[in-house]
């Protein structure tokens, strides 16, 4: 499969190694242009290319870029790219730890939807309840005892499909995570966030979830990692938010 990978930070980076590595034919970008991503593509054995050239033929594109980053993409960028072709978004909403106050998310907008708005085209969230350590260190084969999941969310049935078939390629049980509409669900601080869940607890992570309690519970986690020191282990992040939302 043709895969553009625009951004290759702790997420996409380790996606596009991943897929690579699985045989897909990867293309990697970001803001920067082809000269400053290939030194990373030659290294995965990826081809290095700009945000144009990572989604013009593809068969399935991810964004992987910080979430206000998509404002400033080409508005033009998924112009002559067909509807068919998923788009992946990865990313999260972290208001004064990283990213600006934006109003609409403020006031509760599922951030994938948003994300959808400034794309002018509907997307699948995927990869963004699972944290960098795990995505690049914590894959098993499929049927594995105990194998994580990771939650896919999404309108159309068969771009859902083939998302989720990714990420079984790159070691994951996927679990539908329903609608993008739904997919607040799996945002920063729900009960199915980065807590290194099995498919089974995933799904019952997910249906867990009341809407209008993350953002409260996100905005604790600046002293719940201050608490954690300066070099907090994984498992100590996973218990963290884990605790957040304790699953009976």
């Amino acid at each position: 499969m043709k895969i553009g990978i625009i951004g290759i930070g702790n997420i996409g980076g380790t996606l596009a190694r991943k897929l690579a590595s699985a045989g897909h034919e990867v293309r990697v970008a970001n803001s920067k242009g082809a000269e400053d991503v290939r030194p990373f593509a030659e290294e995965i054995g990826a081809a290095a290319t700009d945000t144009h050239g990572a989604v013009s033929g593809a068969d399935l594109v991810i964004m992987s870029i910080p979430l206000p980053a998509i404002e400033k993409l080409p508005k033009d960028l998924f112009k002559d790219v067909p509807a068919s072709i998923p788009v992946v978004d990865t990313s999260n909403y972290y208001p004064g730890l990283r990213d600006p106050q934006i109003a609409d998310l403020d006031a509760g907008e599922v951030e994938s939807i948003w994300v959808s708005r400034q794309l002018g085209r509907p997307v699948i969230k995927a990869f963004n309840n699972i944290l960098a350590h795990s995505l690049s260190e914590l894959d098993q084969p499929e049927g594995s005892a105990g194998r994580l999941a990771v939650a896919v969310a999404g309108d159309d049935t068969d771009a859902k499909q083939l998302v989720m078939g990714i990420v079984d390629d790159v070691g994951f049980d996927p679990v539908d995570g329903g609608p993008l509409e739904e997919s607040w669900r799996q945002q920063p601080s729900t009960p199915g966030y980065c807590c290194d869940y099995d498919a089974v607890t995933m799904r019952k992570a997910l249906n867990a979830a009341v809407k209008g309690e993350a953002p409260r519970k996100r905005d604790q986690l600046m002293s719940k990692m201050g608490a954690l020191g300066p070099n907090p282990t994984h498992d100590d992040v996973v218990a963290m938010n884990r605790s957040l939302n304790p699953l009976t």
